[in-house]
């Protein structure tokens, strides 16, 4: 058996970090040849939240002062996140907004917020009625220039409780149908609680798909996946990925030059790694 080495070197510009190429020294026939992952090192840096290739990165939020509605376009900066900081940055954008409340403790209070519900699998949605006047003791924030937020937008002439409306794609990390919008509630004075109807997909991508060219492979459509990679570190941290024993998948047989490895998702769409600090160890052996 043979191995060869891809590391950050191999990378093709352009890819995001998603394409190796490794060039043979000389051309080398593959008369009957087969080829398997040894081991794969690599940091876990590619999103759940992108908006240039998941397009998933924004909600909205309506509001009602007087009787005239706004709507608040919540757009997450793209990243890795869980449904708890999904719901601190929507805290973080009704502070610049000046759409919540501080009660008598010096609390802030959100009248809509994202919760897990790990017993139900689901996204609890739970809006709150916003009060006509300043509850007792309570206090309206003010414009902090500093901060760029600005000062209690106004309370409405009716209570209601804030709409949560999820966009596509988005819809499919909290787990709610297409265009799902939570209901205005008007003149209710009632919470509001949903939860998710389908299975949130958090991770819209839990692992990825190594293909590799040149390989023979007839009874798949995509026949070039040769090993799949399932992160068991946290973001940000290095994953180490090896199988208990190798999987060989046949090589085309022929002359070649090189040997092409691509990492996509489960859906065979390009994947944005943003670390480029990888190690791919592939075995090739010649069968008896």
């Amino acid at each position: 058996m043979n191995t060869i080495v891809l590391n950050q070197s191999n990378i093709v510009a352009g890819t995001n970090n998603s394409t190796l190429t490794y060039q043979f020294p000389s051309s080398v026939l593959f008369s009957n040849h087969e080829v398997a992952v040894q081991s794969v090192s690599m940091y876990y840096s590619w999103m759940n939240i992108n908006s240039a290739s998941l397009s998933n990165n924004t909600f909205s939020y309506n509001w009602i002062v007087g009787v005239t509605p706004t709507v608040y376009t919540v757009t997450i900066p793209d990243g890795l996140y869980e449904i708890a900081q999904i719901n601190s940055y929507l805290q973080f954008r009704m502070i610049q907004n000046g759409t919540y409340l501080i009660n008598s403790a010096g609390q802030n209070v959100y009248y809509a917020e994202m919760l897990v519900e790990p017993t139900r699998y689901a996204v609890n949605l739970i809006t709150y009625p916003i009060p006509t006047s300043l509850p007792s003791g309570w206090t309206a924030p003010v414009a902090n220039i500093q901060s760029g937020s600005l000062a209690w937008v106004g309370f409405p002439t009716t209570t209601f409780n804030p709409q949560l409306i999820i966009p596509s794609k988005f819809n499919l990390i909290v787990g709610y149908t297409l265009g799902f919008t939570t209901v205005q509630n008007s003149g209710v004075n009632t919470i509001l609680s949903y939860f998710s109807t389908i299975a949130p997909q958090v991770q819209p991508i839990p692992s990825l798909l190594m293909t590799c060219s040149n390989i023979d492979n007839k009874y798949a459509s995509n026949s070039g996946v040769i090993y799949s990679i399932v992160p068991n570190a946290s973001f940000g941290e290095l994953l180490s990925s090896m199988p208990n024993e190798y999987i060989f998948c046949p090589l085309l047989k022929g002359v070649q030059n090189q040997i092409t490895i691509r990492l996509t998702a489960n859906d065979n769409t390009t994947v944005n790694i943003l670390d480029s600090n990888m190690t791919i160890i592939l075995v090739i052996r010649q069968k008896e």
